[in-house]
């Protein structure tokens, strides 16, 4: 299993879109994205800060609920 890289909000937020999530709204420094199935992620985006692998890997296996090696690949 490969290591995932460290991406900006914004870098995260692009590749949810590709598994069909849309932007529902922000709040303060946070982007909530929707799905058609109910399913909420939120992104932090901070000015030049690079998200945690910790809550990277909690977006991508709780909230798109998918594999990390499928993340990977929307890269």
């Amino acid at each position: 299993m490969s290591h995932l890289p460290r991406l900006t909000g914004k870098e995260v937020a692009k590749i949810v879109e590709k598994f069909g999530f849309f932007y529902s709204h922000t709040t303060g420094s946070h982007i909530v994205y929707k799905h058609p199935n109910g399913r909420i992620t939120t992104i932090p985006c901070h000015s030049g800060e690079e998200i945690g692998s910790g809550l990277l890997n909690k977006i991508i296996k709780k909230d798109l609920g998918i594999t990390r090696d499928e993340f990977l690949e929307k890269i």
